[in-house]
């Protein structure tokens, strides 16, 4: 549904920190699907870890922040043109398996609410059929 260019006109995130590399569904401030296909050549794996590399958690949750941005962004229309999303709460982020080289991770992003300017959103990352990640995001968009 949108391509890395579309992302990057949506997204203010840039490599190495753009973490999206497609997006397969889209329903504006209510579900999307993203996707990050992780290679050898992402520059964490030079030393998480050596010999055994595996995505650090944190940018897991990112990679659903970042997904989760785009269905605010999306449903925010010309007015998020001048915002940037912030984060407010990680809860319950459980990681259940390790994603390595090679893995596409899959990651689905439901809005539970949006109120005030405040997103909450319930995130999964899945590996083909396999829970990887999930976690509670709640963020906010302000100003640039």
């Amino acid at each position: 549904m949108l391509d890395i260019v579309q992302i990057m006109e949506i997204l203010p995130h840039r490599y190495p920190f753009l973490l999206i590399d497609k997006v397969l569904e889209l329903e504006p401030g209510k579900r999307v699907v993203a996707i990050k296909n992780v290679t050898m050549n992402e520059p964490f794996f030079q030393g998480h870890f050596p010999g055994f590399p595996v995505m650090p958690g944190v940018l897991i949750i990112e990679a659903m922040a970042q997904s989760a941005a785009i269905l605010a962004y999306t449903a925010m229309g010309d007015d998020a043109k001048e915002k940037v999303s912030y984060f407010m709460a990680i809860d319950n982020a459980r990681f259940r398996k390790p994603v390595k080289p090679g893995d596409t991770l899959r990651i689905e992003v439901e809005t539970l609410f949006s109120k005030r300017g405040i997103w909450s959103c319930a995130a999964k990352a899945y590996v083909g059929d396999t829970l990887m990640t999930e976690a509670e995001l709640k963020a906010t968009l302000g100003d640039k």
